[in-house]
């Protein structure tokens, strides 16, 4: 069992993680050094799921919309410059508040978004802040917000799920 510890020297530094199930290689892992007005961050982790080679990245991005444009900008950088290609999600909150616009349309066209549903406020969910965003190289098959009582109290946010596939 091996544990990626990225050390932030900035306090209030909001941190990633991407927990890893027993039985999936890591392939490699870094922190991706974003341009930020706050706290914020993303990790990468490049995995093998079976034979099949699979890039995660966690990110958490910033509440003023010209910044998260420019993380998302500099997380498909960060992508493209890896040595090897191979399906990638990205997933986290990325504080947009609107579906097509802000940050999410510089998606298009090689990524699309799960349709988790509302995870903010845990409460009263209203708003999808947090997404998961696949490659066009895999499927979406199912997608959802969990709601529990025990999520609801763990965080502001709900968590969100997808099931993926090969396949366009």
């Amino acid at each position: 069992e091996r544990i990626h510890r990225i050390d932030s020297h900035n306090m209030g530094w909001h941190g990633n993680a991407i927990l890893v199930k027993r039985g999936i290689g890591i392939l490699d892992c870094a922190a991706l050094d974003l341009p930020t007005f706050e706290p914020r961050g993303a990790v990468l982790a490049d995995l093998l799921v079976g034979d099949k080679p699979l890039r995660v990245v966690g990110m958490h991005l910033d509440l003023s919309g010209l910044w998260r444009r420019r993380q998302i900008r500099s997380i498909l950088d960060a992508i493209r410059r890896r040595p090897q290609r191979m399906p990638t999600i990205l997933m986290g909150d990325t504080n947009e508040w609107r579906d097509v616009a802000g940050c999410l349309r510089d998606l298009e066209p090689d990524f699309h978004v799960a349709p988790t549903g509302p995870s903010f406020h845990s409460r009263h969910p209203v708003a999808a802040l947090d997404r998961i965003i696949v490659d066009k190289g895999l499927r979406i098959d199912a997608a959802g917000v969990h709601m529990s009582p025990s999520a609801r109290r763990a965080s502001d946010h709900l968590p969100i799920w997808a099931r993926l596939s090969n396949g366009a």
